[in-house]
């Protein structure tokens, strides 16, 4: 028994001594597996696409998609600007189309397109600085020895009128010994007539706030004129483009403007045989001179894109008033109950200059027969150009 016991125990020892060195191997090997498995899994993760949901760049992606999107679109309905050479594409950029032209750029509220020839202080509120808007503006041009004049026509006009001289003989400090002085508006350019001030300075958009603009000689009597008046019977009867009645005198050169006793205004006349192809056409209807005719703003926009640049005296132009209004016969009229004298004072005439023999003013009269005939002819050729654009 003891003998098997033995033997027994000694077959147990035995398998467990051939056991164990078979376990460590694979124990061995199954460690070093996995720690080759566990070196390659570092290499190679971080190479791996990352599946990670970021939500931040999902938004964002969209929105810049969004924008791309928005951009072109207003890109393709864009205009060109500067020749057609430069598209808007930075909607973050203003870009305002109806804007004044090269104001574009601006936010639309901060554009102010008119302005007004109102003195303002250098102190306080802008807002306190005028107590009184002026409705209208009279324009006189002078010279200083027609001042005693001027002073009379000036107190005729109330301070619902702005006062604007233009001094072509180039004296304005002289003008102060007048209380009304301080207060008017003088602008100086020596031997220029009123067309080429009021062509230069008084742009529509700088006379806008004035309902009538009176553009007016220094040669005019106004012992029976007022002004307030005048503009009351203008409204009433509607004229856009007028001028106050004319003393009667032998050598008018015409019907239309004599004042007369009857009426409050009037609108037609008869001219001499011949002058007139159609009774509601100038002079025998639509007509003023230019001596001293009185604009309505509206009028005025049209009559000042029309004064030419480089004719200075105006020949012509009450020919061609009765194109800025219409109809023309309604609109244009001589106001009788507020009537003037023409003086008659050659003043322009003596700021030029002798040529070949002549007296200065001989050669202003000619320039004046000159202007009026290139006047006549451009008008008659834009005419014709804009009815044959139009294949009439």
């Amino acid at each position: 028994m003891e003998a098997g016991k033995v033997h027994s125990k000694g077959h147990m020892g035995h398998s467990i001594m051939v056991k164990k060195p078979y376990e460590n191997i694979k124990l061995l090997i199954t460690v070093s597996v996995g720690m080759m498995f566990g070196f390659f899994m570092g290499v190679l993760i971080p190479k791996l696409p990352s599946v990670k949901i970021n939500t931040t760049s999902i938004v964002l992606d969209d929105s810049a998609i969004i924008v791309e999107n928005i951009t072109a679109a207003s890109t393709a309905n864009s205009t060109n600007i500067s020749g057609g050479n430069q598209l808007v594409k930075d909607i973050s950029k203003v870009w305002a189309p109806s804007n004044p032209k090269g104001a574009e750029r601006l936010p639309p509220g901060i554009v102010i397109s008119e302005s007004d020839l109102y003195p303002r202080r250098l102190w306080g509120l802008p807002k306190e600085d005028l107590p009184i808007k002026p409705k209208y503006l009279v324009t006189f041009t002078v010279g200083y020895d027609q001042r005693n004049n001027i002073d009379k026509a000036v107190k005729k006009f109330s301070e619902s009128f702005t006062i604007l001289l233009f001094h072509y003989d180039g004296r304005t400090t002289e003008w102060d010994d007048f209380e009304w002085s301080k207060r008017a508006i003088h602008i100086s350019a020596r031997k220029q007539t009123k067309w080429w001030y009021a062509k230069r300075f008084l742009h529509p958009d700088i006379v806008a706030p004035y309902d009538y603009i009176f553009i007016w000689d220094e040669d005019l009597g106004v012992e029976h004129f007022d002004a307030e008046e005048y503009i009351r019977l203008v409204r009433k009867h509607g004229l856009e483009i007028s001028q106050p009645g004319l003393e009667p005198r032998r050598s008018m050169p015409w019907q239309m403007t004599k004042k007369r006793d009857d009426s409050e205004i009037h609108k037609e006349t008869e001219e001499k045989r011949g002058f007139c192809h159609d009774p509601h056409l100038p002079p025998c209807a639509a007509f003023v001179e230019i001596m001293a005719p009185v604009f309505s703003r509206d009028a005025w926009r049209c009559v000042w894109h029309m004064i030419q640049n480089d004719l200075v005296h105006g020949w012509g132009l009450d020919f061609a008033l009765q194109k800025c209004v219409e109809p023309a016969h309604e609109k244009i009229g001589v106001v009788d109950a507020q009537w003037i004298v023409h003086q008659t004072v050659p003043s322009l005439g003596g700021q030029g200059e002798s040529e070949n023999g002549e007296a200065p003013w001989q050669g202003v009269r000619l320039r004046c027969r000159r202007e009026w005939s290139i006047f006549q002819s451009r008008m008659a050729n834009a005419e014709k150009s804009y009815y044959k654009s139009l294949q009439i």
